[in-house]
């Protein structure tokens, strides 16, 4: 083959490149996703609202602020004083002065079950939805530290806004407990997830990657492309930028799960719930994982299909054993009459370009899907598998036709 090795190097290094941009194609593509698509980012913060540890730690912050806000000692003197005025015995006017304790405790209980009551109810949840889809800035404020929404980024801190809690429970404390509904919005509006000092330089990194996002899942394609078509080998190539990209995707997840590990060590106190904390990252990440795993699965797949495509003993005996089920398949039609006539005389003669059109229009279709997930991929593989399956029958049924 003419220009072997210049082939070979090309092809190597646009395969490399399309490698080593496909790990920041996918971050790159969730970050412009979170802050250009409303829905999905409705769709990623809306279960922080409806997940258990987050609302224990919803309902923890917003008691202990209401609570801090009830001046238990100034209540049991004031009830002690009304006992002395009435000439109460001495010893229940002592006993009024020393239950202040045991009165914030049962304070504390009573709130804590009414906050629960809102935190953990439907309306609550579905008012969560509607406040952070019509403030959807959230995921810009993580890029550029500004506004407010339900995940804020101040300086080099990253907060949980809980200020969405306040409105309703004005509406459900107000006689139930001993505190004014004006005092409720002294408790805190925010939990601090994470401060961390590079926070900063991560948001810059974040920003250059929403704005490439959009392009860089075409650069990929387009360099694995060329660079299969370069290469002297093109299963080969095919198959080593499907395991390239593949180890990227393994190294990607590991790299989450030590960013996750460190996000927990570097969670403060103040924050006061590691299941919590993990609760958020997981549900705020979950998108991303999908669409590495749904990428890891695709390059997999391809990586499969080189090999079936190949001259080894396996490849050839699933071949075999395919060629004869749709001969099998297609004898079967003709002797019950059923004839294919010209469409499949044409399927028989033209049977790689016909395969190659349906792996082209299914690898097409998941390339354009929006979001695709891991069950896409299956689901687009079994009708990848299906229709070659039909159009080798077909094909089959008229070569069997032929011969009857």
């Amino acid at each position: 083959m003419r220009h072997r090795r210049l082939r070979l190097c090309g092809a190597s290094l646009l395969l490399t490149l399309a490698v080593l941009l496909a790990p920041v194609s996918v971050i790159a593509t969730w970050v412009n996703s979170e802050v250009t698509d409303v829905d999905r980012y409705e769709q990623t913060v809306s279960p922080l609202a409806r997940d258990p540890a987050v609302q224990d730690l919803m309902v923890d912050r917003v008691t202990d602020g209401v609570v801090e806000n009830i001046d238990a000692r100034k209540i049991t003197d004031a009830v002690a004083d009304t006992l002395a005025d009435r000439d109460a015995p001495r010893f229940l006017v002592d006993a009024a002065r020393t239950l202040d304790e045991e009165l914030k405790g049962g304070l504390t209980t009573g709130v804590r079950f009414a906050v629960g009551k809102v935190v953990t109810s439907d309306a609550f949840a579905k008012a969560w939805d509607s406040i952070n889809r019509g403030a959807h800035t959230a995921a810009t404020n993580v890029l550029t530290g500004e506004g407010g929404g339900a995940i804020e980024a101040k300086g080099d801190t990253i907060t949980l806004n809980v200020a969405n809690v306040i409105e309703e429970l004005q509406k459900q404390l107000i006689g139930v407990t001993l505190v004014e509904a004006a005092d409720i919005p002294g408790a805190d509006k925010s939990i601090v997830l994470v401060r961390n000092d590079n926070l900063s330089e991560a948001r810059d990194a974040a920003h250059w990657l929403g704005v490439v996002g959009p392009w860089l899942p075409l650069a990929v394609v387009v360099l694995a492309g060329l660079g299969i078509w370069a290469a002297p080998s093109r299963r080969v190539a095919l198959m080593a930028g499907g395991i390239g990209i593949g180890v990227m995707m393994c190294g990607l997840l590991v790299g989450l799960a030590v960013m996750r590990q460190i996000y927990l060590d570097a969670v403060t106190p103040v924050a006061q719930s590691q299941e919590a904390a993990a609760a958020v990252y997981d549900i705020l990440v979950r998108f991303l994982r999908q669409a590495i795993l749904t990428v890891l699965l695709t390059a997999l797949l391809t990586v499969i299909a080189g090999y079936l495509y190949g001259q080894g003993r396996g490849a050839a005996a699933v071949r075999s054993a395919a060629a004869r089920s749709t001969e099998t398949a297609g004898h079967a039609l003709a002797r019950r009459g059923l004839t294919t006539g010209a469409v499949g005389q044409w399927l028989r003669t033209n049977r790689p370009l016909t395969t190659g059109a349906v792996i082209g229009a299914g690898g097409l279709t998941l390339f354009l899907w929006n979001y695709p997930t891991p069950a896409v991929v299956a689901l687009l593989l079994l009708f990848v598998v299906v229709v070659l399956v039909i159009l080798g029958v077909l094909a089959a049924a008229d070569g069997a036709e032929q011969r009857l």
